[in-house]
C-alpha cells in the first residue's frame, strides 16, 4: 500500500499547488504548470500569459513562490521557470478565465461563450468546447455546452490530446463552473486517415498489343544433315561406298 499511497499524495500535492497558483498569479494570465523531477530537485515549470508579474521586480515574486513551495507544500529543492504562452487563444486554462471574468462582467452566457468558440477556431483549432454549469440564468442551475469543430470526450485521446481549463465565475444568484477544452491544430488524431489516388489496374484486354517479335532459331546441325541425306539418290551413295 506505500506505492498507491505516494500516488495519492502526489496527485493531492499538485492539485493543492495548482490551486495556489490559480490564486496567486491571477493577473498574471496563469495557464498551467508541469512538474518534473531531476537530479538536482523539482522543476517547476509556470506558463503564464505575462512572466513580468509572476517574476516580479528583482525576482521577488519568485523567491516568494519558491519559498511557499517548499515550506507549505513540502516540494523537495523547487526550482520554477516560467515560459510565456506564444497564443493565449490556445491555452485552455487562459480562456477559461477570461470567460469566467466576462461572465463577472455582466456578459450574456450566449454572447460570452460564443465569442471564446469564435476566437479559439479562427485562430485554427481542430475542436473546441465550452461548458457552463450553474445558475447562469435564473434561480435554478442547469448546464449550457457551446461546441464547435471536433472533440474527443472518451478514451486516451481524451486524456492525451484535449486541453483542459476550469474557472470559476462569482454571481450574485451563484457559481459558474466554467470549463474549455480545445484540440490543438497540430494534434493528430487517431481515427484520420487520408485516401491516396491509385492509377487503376488494367485489363489483359485492355492492353494494346504491337507487331510480333520473331525470335532467331538456332540450327540443329544433326537434323540438317538427315535432311539432306534423305533428299539424296541412293546411287551416289552406293557408288562411294565401292569406291
Amino acid at each position: 500500500m506505500a506505492v498507491e499511497r505516494k500516488f495519492v499524495a502526489d496527485g493531492v500535492r499538485k492539485v493543492r499547488v495548482q490551486k495556489y497558483f490559480l490564486k496567486e498569479l491571477k493577473r498574471a494570465g496563469y495557464g498551467g504548470m508541469d512538474i518534473a523531477r531531476t537530479p538536482l530537485g523539482t522543476q517547476v515549470t509556470i506558463f503564464a500569459e505575462k512572466p513580468g508579474i509572476v517574476i516580479g521586480k528583482g525576482g521577488k515574486v519568485v523567491r516568494q513562490l519558491t519559498a511557499d513551495l517548499a515550506q507549505d507544500y513540502s516540494i523537495e529543492s523547487p526550482q520554477i521557470e516560467v515560459q510565456q504562452v506564444t497564443n493565449p487563444n490556445f491555452n485552455a486554462q487562459i480562456m477559461a478565465e477570461r470567460l469566467a471574468n466576462a461572465l463577472e462582467r455582466g456578459w450574456y452566457f450566449r454572447k460570452a461563450g460564443s465569442n471564446v468558440i469564435r476566437r479559439v477556431m479562427e485562430s485554427g483549432a481542430l475542436g473546441c468546447e465550452v461548458v457552463l454549469s450553474g445558475k447562469v440564468t435564473g434561480s435554478r442551475g442547469r448546464v449550457q455546452k457551446f461546441t464547435d469543430g471536433y472533440i474527443k470526450h472518451a478514451g486516451e485521446p481524451s486524456i492525451t490530446m484535449v486541453e483542459k481549463g476550469y474557472a470559476v465565475a462569482i454571481k450574485k444568484l451563484g457559481t459558474i463552473g466554467v470549463q474549455v477544452k480545445i484540440i490543438l491544430p497540430e494534434t493528430k488524431l487517431p481515427d484520420k486517415f487520408e485516401i491516396l489516388d491509385v492509377a487503376p489496374r488494367q485489363s489483359p484486354g485492355d492492353v494494346e498489343m504491337g507487331e510480333p517479335v520473331i525470335e532467331p532459331v538456332e540450327e540443329d546441325l544433326g537434323a540438317t544433315i538427315d535432311a539432306e541425306l534423305a533428299e539424296a539418290p541412293d546411287e551416289e551413295y552406293v557408288a562411294e561406298e565401292v569406291r
